[in-house]
């Protein structure tokens, strides 16, 4: 029997995409980083907890998901997501506006063929706090909220270029 190596995933081996041109051709996909200090996709799941007359103990089932990532970014001025964000914020984006996709990259999870397992989200974004303390830099909180199923494929990271494939 192999013998499986193990090693640790770091944070940033999960890497974050935003596309911040959502109504352009083609993405332009932007990386989530600069000036966050913590992001994680919270999987809020629906469980179905029955217990049944005739046991002794409950079942669960998870029927469903409702996947967000809520996160702080500190203010960069010339950040494409800090730029897009605040752009969504100030125009009070809602609907479809407020609209844009998430490619979530593995970087850990490497291919023979050298690209990267991935997922293609669709996601909203709604804008929670803008400001800060007298002194400090200005934060902008925000969660981004699933929207539908995601598309599993791959990706290629090239010179700041990202591309996805479907599978």
């Amino acid at each position: 029997m192999a013998e499986t190596t193990v090693k640790r995933v770091k944070r940033s081996q999960f890497a974050t995409f935003l596309n911040t041109t959502p109504s352009g051709d083609s993405p332009t996909w932007a990386r989530m980083g600069k000036g966050i200090t913590s992001a994680s996709v919270s999987y809020n799941p629906t469980v179905n907890d029955e217990q049944f007359i005739d046991e002794d103990s409950g079942n669960k089932e998870v029927d469903s998901y409702a996947p967000t990532m809520s996160g702080e970014q500190t203010a960069y001025k010339g950040d494409a997501v800090f730029d897009f964000v605040d752009g969504l914020r100030q125009s009070r984006a809602t609907g479809e506006d407020a609209k844009t996709q998430m490619l979530m990259v593995y970087i850990y999870d490497k291919e023979e063929t050298g690209k990267y397992k991935a997922e293609l989200q669709d996601v909203a974004i709604s804008i929670n706090e803008f400001g800060g303390d007298a002194g400090s830099a200005n934060t902008i909180s925000y969660d981004v909220g699933f929207c539908g199923e995601s598309q599993k494929g791959t990706a290629t990271i090239a010179d700041k270029v990202v591309t996805f494939t479907k599978k």
